[in-house]
């Protein structure tokens, strides 16, 4: 099964998901508004009305099928028989408060919904041209901010791992470790999570699928102190890549916070360049309070990258669009699943065209 079909599959089982809400836009019109709204430009002469033939006209049958108007020649999309309507002020409120519902955020929703409307106020759309230009605007934001993870020559590349308590670092670092070492990179694990017996013991697992050690430290000891000795050992070894798994904090909780400062002011006392990367992963069903944890983290640990995970189940990932508008932080890698093969690189038409209901 290809990325994009699981994403597409799994990204949304919640009623709410935008592709359904621009159905139920659509075919909210009503009968007088479809009919009575013009099927060419605005700016089109009218032509006047003929008078009465003659001979009868030939059976509906009979006359060539009706060209599709500019719209669906500028799209490419929607069949002749689709529900259209006329892209009004009204439809524009509704398709804001759907992206707003789906978590894109208010700011983000006015600027998409705005540029979406620019050039098509007045004609009637199907549902079908929404979502294609609605896809087009969404990868538009997104496609400068999706980046793999930079790779350096500087051996070991320290990968610090942070986010909230239940975001999806351990499973990530455990996919990552997999992925790394199936395209011939060395890896070395720290589990930084000490307080948490459960964190230390998934990290083996996957390094044990993986053939990747995992250094690990009696429970309570101090995260710190272990990214020291971690780093350590992967100079010693020659590793290519050190990940460093870190506790779950709370962005509001200032002591915690304080605890990963002290992680990367002991790292950087062993190299201080290091570290030379800082994803912070995200639980994409927090919705909106993602954009609350990105600007404090960064500030913290001086993020460098996204990883977003659990875009399946309820999830309505609006909020990825509304974190690469206002922070344009690199996007790494989005996940919709358990699996080793449900952590792919991200990509911004792909996401859109999911996000909106779009197949393949």
């Amino acid at each position: 099964m290809s990325f994009f079909k699981k994403l597409r599959d799994r990204m949304f089982k919640s009623s709410d998901k935008i592709g359904q809400g621009l159905d139920d836009i659509v075919a909210e019109a009503s009968d007088e508004d479809l009919s009575t709204a013009p099927d060419v430009p605005a700016e089109a002469p009218q032509t006047p009305a003929a008078v009465a033939p003659s001979v009868p006209e030939p059976p509906p049958a009979a006359q060539p099928a009706a060209k599709p108007g500019l719209l669906g020649r500028l799209l490419g999309g929607g069949r002749e028989d689709e529900p259209r309507r006329v892209l009004d002020d009204a439809m524009l409120e509704s398709l804001e408060e759907l992206l707003i519902q789906a978590d894109m955020g208010v700011d983000t929703a006015l600027r998409v919904t705005a540029n979406l409307a620019e050039g098509r106020m007045g004609r009637r759309v199907s549902a079908t041209e929404i979502k294609q230009a609605l896809a087009t605007e969404i990868a538009r934001i997104m496609e400068p901010v999706a980046r793999p993870m930079p790779l350096y020559p500087k051996k070991p590349q320290v990968v610090l791992v942070v986010g909230v308590n239940g975001s999806g670092k351990t499973t990530t670092i455990g996919k990552l470790a997999s992925q790394f070492r199936a395209a011939g990179k060395t890896v070395v694990i720290a589990a930084g999570d000490t307080f948490r017996a459960a964190a230390v013991e998934q990290l083996q697992i996957w390094g044990q699928r993986a053939g990747v050690p995992v250094m690990t430290a009696p429970e309570g000891s101090d995260p710190a102190s272990l990214a020291f000795d971690a780093m350590t050992r992967a100079e010693a070894e020659g590793a290519d890549l050190l990940l460093i798994d870190t506790a779950g904090r709370l962005q509001n909780r200032a002591d915690l916070m304080e605890e990963l400062a002290k992680i990367v002011r002991v790292i950087r006392k062993k190299d201080p360049s290091a570290p030379h990367n800082t994803l912070l992963v995200l639980d994409a069903t927090t919705g909106q309070n993602a954009v609350l944890q990105v600007d404090i983290f960064r500030k913290i640990a001086d993020v460098s990258g996204l990883v977003m995970t659990k875009l399946d189940g309820t999830a309505k990932g609006g909020v990825l669009v509304a974190l690469a508008d206002k922070f344009g932080l690199p996007i790494h890698a989005i996940g919709v699943g358990e699996q080793i093969d449900d952590l792919s690189p991200f990509d911004p038409e792909d996401f859109a065209r999911a996000l909106v209901g779009l197949d393949a």
